[in-house]
């Protein structure tokens, strides 16, 4: 591939990507959403349906290598920063003590309903050779998650990340995406133990020895470099050169454990000194390349893997039943956790709303899953559709929670 062609991969790419969310952004969407959209407009559905020619010449399969090699620093630069972010608030014990009943609530519903569909799934849409329990708890995984970065910006941009229901919300979705992680870590080491149980123990066995070196000697290390080096919370080029050589050295040892990179640079993020101001920090520095570059790079390889067959047929009707029980799960198992919580009943609706959103955690799972083998090209665009869907309603259900309390406490005036 050469330099030119990677080039205009790029300015197609980010062009579609940021016109995509400066026009969802206006509709009252998360600009997050209008990039995921630009991805399925960039793939076989749409573009390589009206414009065949361009998108063969410039998206075919032998000329992605620079565009997946770019996309994969972005996913390991985002997860980085989503580990950091999943420390930052207070802890997870302070977080399980405040949002337990959502989190679990959260997992719970979906995962069970996700297990309940599965038997008409499997047969049609998993890979040969994939058996039934390693799909069926991929779809758990994939069913549970909740996209923590969308939902505080949504939070953030309608002033309510003080609320009570939005500060739940936050802490049940930090626990229920380190649930998702662990669960999809797991069931990317099973698909990944080639060699059966024996397998199956090395790489968990690295993981956990990962995991060891990480808190045992990574942690305490970078700890007094970034007291001596960086005490304001803000490093120099230096220390950030070191905190990437560890970045990288995590991810490239889970991709070797044939885990994928990102496990790797979120255990990184996560067992780095919990400090605000270093968090402040790091995310003005790479969040701007990550998410304005790197990102739209991801979605557009994430909408070149969909497949048109996915919109007719049994897909179609496997479409309906993913996206229907996904919203459901999501919507009555947050409802009902934070009417557990206390909330009323408004509230507990907009909390509900909130962890449906699946965005792009959803995306990142989706990835893990068909680099594997676990999923193939027909769920892989249904599961993409069913996070484009529970994204986007979560704006306007929020919203419909909002004018009901409003008229729940006129009621009560009158």
């Amino acid at each position: 591939m050469s330099t030119t062609t990677l080039l205009l991969q790029l300015i197609v790419i980010l062009g579609v990507a940021r016109g995509c969310g400066w026009l969802l952004r206006h509709l009252g969407q998360p600009q997050v959403v209008g990039e995921m959209a630009a991805g399925l407009i960039l793939g076989p559905a749409v573009m390589g349906f009206y414009l065949p020619d361009v998108h063969a010449q410039l998206f075919a399969k032998p000329l992605l290598g620079g565009l997946n090699a770019l996309a994969t620093l972005g996913l390991v630069l985002f997860m980085f920063v989503v580990g950091l972010e999943i420390r930052a608030p207070g802890g997870l014990r302070s977080q399980l003590r405040s949002a337990g009943s959502v989190g679990l609530l959260s997992v719970l519903v979906p995962a069970v309903l996700a297990l309940a569909i599965t038997p008409a799934l499997h047969p049609g849409l998993a890979p040969a050779g994939v058996g039934f329990w390693p799909f069926a708890l991929f779809m758990t995984a994939a069913m549970s998650i909740t996209a923590f970065p969308v939902m505080a910006r949504i939070l953030k941009d309608r002033g309510m990340t003080q609320t009570r229901f939005g500060q739940l919300a936050l802490s049940g979705a930090a626990v229920v995406d380190v649930f998702a992680w662990v669960l999809l870590a797991f069931v990317v080491a099973l698909a990944g133990a080639g060699e059966g149980y024996a397998g199956l123990v090395r790489i968990l066995g690295g993981t956990v020895g990962i995991v060891a070196v990480l808190y045992f000697v990574a942690r305490p290390l970078y700890a007094r470099l970034l007291a001596a080096r960086a005490p304001d919370g803000t490093p120099s080029l230096g220390v950030l050169a070191a905190l990437m050589l560890g970045l990288l050295a995590c991810a490239a040892a889970a991709e070797w454990l044939h885990l994928h990179a990102v496990f790797g640079a979120f255990l990184f993020g996560a067992t780095l000194p919990r400090d605000d101001r270093l968090l402040q920090s790091l995310m003005q520095r790479i969040e701007p390349l990550s998410i304005v570059l790197l990102m739209p790079l991801f979605f557009a390889l994430a909408g070149l893997s969909t497949t048109r067959s996915a919109f007719a047929g049994g897909a179609l009707g496997a479409m309906l039943l993913v996206v229907g029980v996904a919203t459901v799960g999501k919507l009555v198992g947050g409802w009902l956790g934070a009417r557990m919580a206390g909330l009323n009943g408004p509230e507990s609706m907009a909390t509900g709303a909130l962890m449906n959103a699946r965005g792009l955690m959803e995306l990142i799972v989706m990835k893990v899953g068909l680099d594997v083998g676990l999923i193939g090209p027909d769920m892989f665009t249904i599961l993409l559709i069913m996070a484009l869907a529970t994204t986007a309603m979560t704006s306007p259900l929020i919203t419909l929670a909002l004018r009901y309390r409003k008229r729940v406490a006129l009621g009560a005036e009158a």
